[in-house]
């Protein structure tokens, strides 16, 4: 069984069934950006519709223990997810409701300083506010894992000292392999570890690289190069794959409704638009070649484990039980 702690998009029946077709067990799947908290209502309306529809593929998960039970009966367990904070609306009540409405996963910042803390595009990280440490303390005591995949890396430092359980980077890699603002630097990858988090190792070519996305051998080349930065415990799958996206999409991730000037999001001028996904990863039943890869790699059987699910797991029953 695979665990990929996120994808993003439009997901549809068939994405769903190249997901079984991948063994992919559970999935964090993406209900917002810029969405307030009405417009996120709307969403998780529409996400346990989609998943009612497509019950003989899929299950939303609230627990570890559900998404053992959705693998045993060959489901894809769904775990909701916002990677932005907006959704919060500067009312920490809201984050048990949400809890309460299904959401197991909150980024704290997407590409923008909020009232929370500093984003990782940001050219001074302000740090983790007094918001966001109220923020963090309550999902942790909700049962909420934090996520600072795009998060500064000044502000995700505070999080991870701030935060009573393990947090998650769920989509991005190592600095010192690809260096991009959107990945994560050696002191931020140390404090992680220390503090029994993971990181989701990224496809996303733009955060990812040419070389790591040419063969799912050189990719688990780069996982493997990240476990000896931090350890076996600390490393899993997080490939930010997307689905059925248009240009409106990666206008509304990019720009939401605070810009009318361009902005390339993990992209740049040479590389403005949607970039191919990894070479190896064309459709998303590709997602099943990567356990052959990392036993290719020289990981053992145990370790594959491990990375393919069951750190997702260990940290997923710590933070929401099971």
């Amino acid at each position: 069984m695979l665990i990929d702690g996120l994808q993003c998009g439009h997901f549809d029946r068939d994405a769903f069934n190249q997901l079984r077709q991948g063994d992919v067990g559970c999935v964090t799947v993406t209900l917002g950006f810029w969405e307030g908290p009405v417009e996120t209502m709307d969403k998780l309306a529409h996400w346990y519709e989609l998943a009612r529809q497509n019950e003989d593929l899929v299950r939303v998960a609230r627990s570890a223990a559900d998404i053992r039970l959705a693998a045993a009966a060959e489901r894809t367990a769904l775990l909701l997810g916002a990677q932005n904070s907006e959704l919060l609306a500067g009312r920490i009540g809201f984050v048990e409701l949400f809890a309460a409405m299904g959401i197991r996963v909150i980024q704290l910042t997407y590409n923008n300083q909020n009232s929370l803390g500093g984003s990782c595009y940001e050219t001074e990280d302000s740090g983790l506010a007094r918001f966001g440490r109220e923020v963090v303390h309550e999902m942790n005591r909700c049962g909420v894992l934090v996520d600072l995949s795009h998060v500064g890396n000044r502000t995700t430092l505070d999080a991870i000292r701030h935060s009573l359980k393990p947090v998650a980077v769920t989509h991005a890699n190592a600095d010192r392999l690809f260096p991009h603002k959107r990945n994560k630097t050696d002191d931020v990858l140390r404090a992680l570890k220390e503090n029994g988090g993971v990181i989701g190792c990224a496809t996303y070519r733009n955060i990812t690289g040419d070389h790591y996305c040419s063969s799912v051998d050189a990719w688990c080349e780069m996982v493997a190069r990240t476990v000896d930065l931090i350890g076996i415990d600390h490393v899993a799958i997080g490939t930010d794959r997307s689905h059925n996206h248009t240009q409106a999409d990666y206008d509304w991730m990019r720009k939401g409704r605070w810009t009318r000037g361009v902005d390339y999001g993990a992209g740049s001028p040479q590389r403005p638009g949607k970039v191919p996904p990894a070479d190896w990863f064309a459709e998303v039943r590709g997602i099943g070649a990567i356990p052959a890869g990392l036993a290719r790699a020289g990981f053992k059987p145990h370790e594959v484990e491990k990375i393919a699910s069951g750190n997702w797991l260990r940290l997923y029953a710590e933070v929401f039980g099971g």
